[in-house]
């Protein structure tokens, strides 16, 4: 086995990409589903608060902390190459970073600005709404499917490091 600070450091990373994981596919299968299928005033309100209570503590700290993880597993892979269990730390920090932590700052948050700017119950905030509950779904999608896959890829580096 390699060393345990690396297997305890992959561990907790990957079970950050699953827990983001999970709160992405929550998004993308049902809470803006839920959104969207009131009016938009109640949509562009609701989601306007959910947008300034994701900023806590708790959030930041899984969202950030796990992309924190994965810098330090990408580094560690590059310079202490081992194989298949580097592929995998660099595969799956590289996921997360660029699938969530990016696409985050790039394409979700601009939309999360866009909408706060807005006056729910006017006719430039029914367009902005629907133009973001497609656009933020979409990116939320691909946020998921990153985080998910780099969750999938830091377990193989796990086993990578179990095996043998």
């Amino acid at each position: 086995m390699s060393d345990p600070w690396l297997f305890v450091l992959t561990f907790g990373t990957m079970l950050g990409c699953a827990l983001i994981a999970g709160v992405f596919f929550a998004f993308s299968t049902f809470v803006m589903k839920g959104l969207g299928g009131i009016s938009p005033p109640h949509g562009i309100a609701a989601m306007q608060s959910i947008n300034v209570t994701a900023v806590s503590p708790a959030f930041m700290a899984a969202l950030f902390g796990t992309a924190a993880g994965c810098l330090v597993l990408a580094l560690s892979s590059l310079f202490t190459w081992r194989g298949p269990q580097s592929l995998y730390l660099l595969g799956g920090a590289v996921l997360y970073l660029a699938g969530t932590i990016i696409v985050t700052v790039v394409f979700n948050v601009p939309r999360n600005d866009a909408l706060a700017a807005v006056d729910s119950t006017s006719t430039e905030g029914a367009r902005v709404w629907a133009d973001y509950l497609v656009t933020w779904t979409t990116w939320n999608h691909v946020r998921t499917v990153a985080a998910l896959a780099a969750a999938a890829a830091l377990t193989m580096a796990l086993r990578s490091m179990t095996a043998g």
